[in-house]
């Protein structure tokens, strides 16, 4: 008789499996119906219907609308909000109290909910009912390209350190297309902002690598992993992936690092919506899907990956040149070379020095090195060409385009005939100062001015976007939770003001800003905390501020937006390419040791070290150092 224990090892190896794979990302059981609300919008709901439901209890799903792809935008709104009043009316209907004498439709949406459910709770619910559209279809076409790059994935995150498990998150964010653009400026199949992006990428007006499947997956990789070193699980680094650590680390010092329910559920911060709420949920959700393709998408194949042969360019090269070297169209260059941006395709820029051009090795008849090597030498380039024009894209302000080209404000407004209210629109094109002063023409007709959209969620985000009539229609949630993006995702600092009125004080900062901050005179600050004159507040000290002239969300908006400009300044000329451990030493200073041996300024060394106190560290304490890379001049 055949010995049963090695098929109890193997029982037992398939458990201890699964469960290794819980504790990496926990699903209490409370959160189950939120997740299975998710798989249901992935798998069930196609893309021309969706649901309407109650958006902090998932469990709750009122009624599933049909939405043909036919119906304008304003048509769907209107079909949605008729019936989300009806479902209102018959919910304060409910909440009276009323449980004799029901009609259909009242006995129907009350058997939705437990028996024993209160007026009050039913009160609730007719404020919070929400439409989800399906993606069933978006999420069966994500599957299918996702076989683009998933060996590349496992490879990147694995070396990282990272779950490979992670490689469901675009799922959630991008259904996988390369192309997806959210209207708050997230791009790429990782959805990077641009401030985020830039911290690990080159994001220029010539190459923005976060349109590079390849390389935004090396850069979100390394964010999971510094999002996952300040967090300490992956539950609370997947969800800073959307939220932001600050909010984060605040959630988890007031519920607790793992109290997930509890911070998915009761956390209230200003910018933590549905969005951020549903986050990893959905992301749990997707990473079912992805596990189970068979059960979910019965015969779906992924694509198969493309082996490419990749070059660095030593010169500036125009891209006729280098098309014409390799017999390919630009279309074709471009599409296998998203990175590059429209600056090069319209021949304003060349092709940078250093990028790495990138081919399907079945499509050459040479070595690509070859190739590029056969182009004249007079072709070739040593400086960038000087930009010109700039066109408007959606999300861009005044002060990212001066700051992208190194000029002012006021010299593009001067140059561009601007008015006084600084409005620009997406798709219009911005005289630079290489461009010199426009010629004088006669006056013709003004265009169409910007809508202004007010962006409700987050606070932080920069409250007003413009962009032209009707350009947001062809804008549609590409991402199951309508994801926000914050500002300053990657910055564990706390910006905010506590209920005491207090606030730590962080690098860059002094009574001076506050003071400009707060409107009022940095005495003032003084004479409240007790500081002798001319002393300097400390990093890591906090302080109490007079909130009588500017309310505290107003001023935190002026502090993140400061701090936003100095690091975006900052990463315009750097990226994160590593991190290094480093073991403080007797006699070592943490200032000394950032700012000269690895040319890092305090302010980072802070965000990935945030637990440690700069001014007293022990020697054997491990701190994180950030590696950084020069980015291109071009």
């Amino acid at each position: 008789m055949t010995s049963p224990r090695p098929f109890l090892l193997l029982l037992l190896l398939f458990f201890s499996t699964f469960a290794a794979a819980d504790e990496v990302f926990p699903q209490p059981p409370e959160l189950q119906a939120d997740v299975d609300f998710w798989i249901d919008i992935f798998t069930v709901y196609d893309d021309d219907e969706g649901v309407l439901h109650d958006n902090r209890n998932l469990a709750i799903v009122y009624e599933r609308l049909t939405m043909p792809a036919r119906l304008s935008r304003r048509e769907r709104q209107r079909r949605v909000e008729k019936r989300r009043k009806e479902l209102q009316a018959t919910l304060r209907s409910l909440a009276s109290g009323k449980r004799d004498g029901l009609t259909a439709e009242e006995e129907r949406v009350l058997s939705l909910w437990p028996a024993d459910v209160s007026n009050q709770t039913l009160n609730a619910a007719a404020k919070r009912i929400r439409f989800q559209q399906g993606l069933k279809g978006r999420f069966r076409r994500g599957l299918e390209r996702s076989g683009r790059w998933r060996d590349h994935i496992d490879r990147e995150f694995t070396a990282l350190g990272v779950p490979i498990e992670i490689a469901a998150l675009p799922h959630v964010e991008s259904s996988y297309n390369p192309e997806a653009r959210s209207h708050v400026g997230a791009s790429g199949i990782w959805q990077f902002t641009r401030s985020t992006g830039r911290r690990f990428m080159r994001v220029d007006h010539v190459v923005d690598e976060r349109n590079d499947p390849f390389i935004a997956t090396t850069a979100a990789g390394r964010l999971m992993a510094y999002n996952y070193s300040i967090t300490g699980n992956w539950p609370m680094a997947i969800t800073a992936y959307n939220h932001g650590l600050g909010g984060v680390r605040r959630a988890m010092r007031q519920y607790g690092d793992t109290a997930y329910v509890d911070i998915l559920r009761k956390y209230n911060g200003r910018t933590f919506g549905f969005a951020s709420r549903n986050f990893y949920v959905a992301f749990l959700a997707a990473k079912e899907v992805d596990q189970n393709v068979e059960k979910y998408f019965p015969g779906l194949r992924a694509e198969s990956p493309t082996d490419y042969s990749v070059v660095s360019l030593e010169t500036y090269i125009a891209v006729p040149a280098l098309t014409r070297a390799l017999g390919i169209t630009p279309a074709k260059l471009a599409q296998h070379n998203p990175a590059l941006q429209a600056t090069v395709w319209q021949g304003s820029k060349y092709l940078p020095k250093g990028y790495d051009i990138r081919l399907p090795a079945a499509s050459l008849k040479q070595p690509l090195g070859e190739l590029v090597s056969s182009i004249p030498s007079d072709a070739l380039f040593a400086k960038q060409l000087p930009d010109m024009f700039h066109t408007v894209s959606r999300g861009d302000t005044l002060s990212q385009i001066a700051a992208t080209y190194d000029t002012r404000v006021s010299t593009l407004v001067a140059l561009n005939g601007l008015t006084s209210s600084h409005r620009i629109r997406a798709g219009q094109q911005l005289r630079l100062p290489a461009a010199g002063p426009a010629p004088a023409v006669s006056p013709s007709t003004p265009p169409a001015p910007p809508v202004v959209v007010a962006i409700a969620e987050p606070q932080s985000e920069v409250g007003i976007v413009e962009v032209t009539p009707g350009a947001m229609a062809s804008d549609l949630a590409a991402t199951p939770t309508g994801t926000i993006q914050t500002s300053l995702l990657s910055d564990p600092s706390d910006y905010s003001v506590a209920a005491d009125q207090t606030i730590e004080v962080q690098a860059l900062e002094t009574l001076g800003h506050f003071g400009d901050w707060l409107q009022i005179k940095t005495q003032r600050l003084r004479d409240l905390n007790g500081l002798a004159f001319r002393t300097p507040v400390a990093v890591g000290q906090r302080i109490r501020l007079d909130l009588d002239t500017v309310e505290a969300g107003l001023f935190e908006q002026r502090r993140i937006a400061y701090h936003q400009a100095q690091q975006d300044a900052f990463f315009k000329q750097h990226v994160i390419s590593g991190v290094s451990e480093h073991t403080i030493k007797r006699g070592e200073s943490v200032w000394i040791l950032a700012l000269r041996q690895y040319d890092v300024p305090i302010w980072l060394f802070r965000q990935y070290n945030p637990g440690i106190d700069v001014h007293r560290v022990r020697p054997g304490t491990k701190v994180q150092m950030p590696l950084l890379t020069d980015v291109g001049d071009g």
